[in-house]
């Protein structure tokens, strides 16, 4: 039904964003490699997957057709939701993503909150060979241009703290993470301490 939205960043959160397009905002829920890739644009393309379930409708927001195609081939897994592969791609970028799945990495692919070793030897045998034709695009995903660091930690501490609450993870236990992860990389960015954040918790 909706192929892309292109419109003013209204509002960014490292879970979702607003998108305003003609005087309308869009609610999109997003992953982590895509709220990198908006984080400091004032406008924005974001390609979308529109979910309709019995209670609610979802718009997921991808800045890449490649990560759009990922997040679908996932979900056509059986087992495999929509918050559960956002979680996948907010833990690896598209790119590691499709090198743990070629390369047949269960155990590392497990290390995401909510899968299974099952689950992920599922989702390597179900779309191994389509996600090599997809990475071709998702090559380019890797080289991201990082848009200069959060110099107060408290900052980016606070905002990787609410992030982790709003996917599910408890606050003591994520508090106790980013902590850790604050000690080994002080100036690490928001995305960053969450992502290290997610493969300890």
């Amino acid at each position: 039904m909706y192929d892309y939205l292109r419109g003013l960043v209204a509002e960014l959160t490292p879970t979702y964003a607003v998108i305003e397009c003609g005087g309308v905002g869009y609610i999109v829920t997003i992953s982590l490699h895509t709220y990198s890739q908006l984080e400091g644009r004032e406008e924005a393309l974001v390609y979308v997957h529109h979910a309709v379930r019995e209670d609610s409708e979802v718009l997921y927001g991808f800045a890449e057709r490649a990560e759009r195609d990922i997040f679908r081939l996932l979900i056509g897994v059986s087992g495999v939701g929509g918050g559960t592969a956002r979680m996948i791609l907010s833990t690896y970028t598209p790119a590691e993503l499709a090198n743990i799945i070629s390369s047949e990495n269960a155990v590392l692919l497990k290390n995401v909150k909510g899968l299974g070793l099952k689950t992920a030897q599922k989702i390597i045998v179900e779309i191994k060979d389509k996600v090599v034709a997809v990475a071709g695009s998702g090559e380019r995903v890797a080289q991201k241009e990082v848009l200069g660091n959060i110099s107060d930690q408290s900052e980016s501490y606070n905002e990787a703290l609410q992030a982790l609450v709003m996917l599910g993870f408890g606050k003591a236990a994520s508090e106790k993470v980013l902590r850790k992860v604050l000690k080994e990389s002080p100036h690490a960015e928001v995305e960053t301490l969450i992502r290290l954040a997610l493969k300890q918790l």
